[in-house]
């Protein structure tokens, strides 16, 4: 027996061995150009599935309205928040970083400074609603951009007449995207950064800070420098009439309406109904020029994506991921992970024991291996699979599997080449020894 769970533990050491080469070499990108079917799946995950197809239609968010800026100059932008202000809601996010763009400011770079009259009107409406909460964006100075990590050093603020009389919140996002104008998928935030010595708060952290701050703190209490978003929704892809919130849906999408949503001349026009913002959180931000416009701007690739996999256009505005963030955190609706020393541990049992089964058919049906260590890997990754995408269903429960799928695959080659050694080996010792034992 001693014999028998040793040879299992050098095999599965073996196995392990055999993953690490595997993972060097796809690292250096040498098949990358043969691997288009990889590439089209390389941001897939099976959780998506899980996201995306066996989750029912969300529960409408009411504390949480979203309302579309389009494209509004600063003085409409004004009007706009003095008009939503009337309704006494308790926090305003702006998803929008009011100032001139590389800090150019001339009216020729920046022709927003000319509305000076407008500049004024937008100061005055966020330092009267005193319960707004601004974006800020990350930045990185060369040295640090030329790293690629999520270390920043600098923030980049609106003009100090609007964010003088405003909260602020970082709407940088762990994208992978190089650029704006690049492919943005997002699955997580960072809930909060330290930049040059002082934490600051994502812009949907501090939104849900200013509604309900000791749930904030208990979901900052989790520690995490990166959170899973438990994305629930999205919104109507067409517009949304609040004449009759029960009736007057014009469309339906995938996922079914999480949050509300207004558009810019519903506002203006004052075609909505003052109860559903008092009290409850409104974020402001670009949901296209109006409702339904396929716009990219600001326009991110999500597990809710229609395809999980090769997907062809984004599936969300900036302003509803935030509001996704902010609804986990006000009802304590996180995704958990297991630790990293978890994965290895599962990935290790799994490893061993499939090693030993395979020792074991080996030695009593060894006219069966062949047949039965296929059918038992096959078993295994469909096991594997369901039981990723099932635990994130039911239990919001991410677990990474990546290593035990990679033994499971690997477990068979790695037996079948232990084994042709290790039957050389003894084939050369015994001819040895019959040349040392022949006369």
């Amino acid at each position: 027996m001693k014999k028998f769970w040793f040879q299992s533990l050098v095999i599965t050491v073996f196995v392990f061995f055999m993953l690490w080469g595997a993972n060097a070499v796809t690292d250096l990108k040498i098949f990358t150009a043969f691997d288009t079917i990889g590439q089209s799946m390389k941001d897939f995950e099976l959780t998506d599935y899980a996201f995306s197809k066996l989750r029912p239609d969300p529960i409408p968010e009411q504390r949480i309205i979203l309302v579309n800026i389009g494209v509004l100059k600063r003085r409409e932008l004004a009007m706009e928040l003095l008009m939503i202000n009337q309704y006494k809601p308790r926090v305003v996010g702006m998803d929008e970083l009011i100032d001139c763009e590389g800090g150019l400011r001339d009216s020729i770079n920046c022709p927003q400074l000319l509305d000076t009259l407008g500049n004024l009107m937008l100061s005055n409406a966020i330092r009267e609603a005193g319960n707004v909460v601004l974006g800020v964006r990350l930045l990185q100075t060369d040295s640090l951009a030329q790293f690629d990590i999520d270390v920043y050093d600098s923030i980049e603020y609106s003009d100090p007449i609007f964010n003088d009389f405003a909260k602020q919140g970082f709407v940088s996002l762990p994208t992978g995207a190089t650029y704006q104008e690049d492919v943005k998928l997002c699955r997580s935030i960072f809930p909060k950064i330290n930049v040059n010595g002082k934490d600051e708060l994502a812009f949907s952290v501090q939104i849900a800070m200013q509604y309900d701050s000791v749930k904030t703190k208990r979901f900052l209490a989790r520690n995490k420098p990166e959170e899973i978003i438990n994305f629930r929704g999205n919104i109507e892809v067409r517009q949304l009439r609040l004449k009759s919130l029960k009736n007057d849906e014009t469309a339906t999408t995938n996922f079914g309406t999480m949050f509300y949503v207004v558009d810019v001349d519903q506002i203006l026009r004052g075609e909505v109904l003052p109860e559903l913002f008092k009290d409850n959180i409104v974020i402001m931000g670009y949901l296209g020029d109006y409702l339904g416009d396929p716009a990219w701007e600001d326009k991110f690739f999500t597990p809710l994506n229609k395809k999980v996999a090769g997907r062809a256009n984004p599936d969300m505005f900036g302003p509803v991921l935030h509001a996704n963030v902010v609804a986990m955190i006000l009802n304590e609706d996180y995704v958990d992970e297991i630790p990293d020393w978890g994965k290895i541990v599962v990935a290790f049992l799994v490893c061993l024991l499939t090693v030993a089964l395979f020792i074991w058919i080996d030695q009593n049906l060894p006219q069966w291996f062949d047949a039965l260590s296929v059918i038992i890997q096959l078993v295994e990754l469909l096991l594997i699979s369901v039981l990723i995408i099932q635990a994130f269903a039911w239990w919001n429960l991410k677990l990474d599997l990546s290593i035990a799928i990679g033994v499971s695959a690997l477990v068979g080659p790695a037996y079948d080449i232990f084994k042709s050694v290790q039957n050389e080996i003894n084939r050369r010792l015994t001819k040895r020894r019959e040349k040392v034992l022949t006369p």
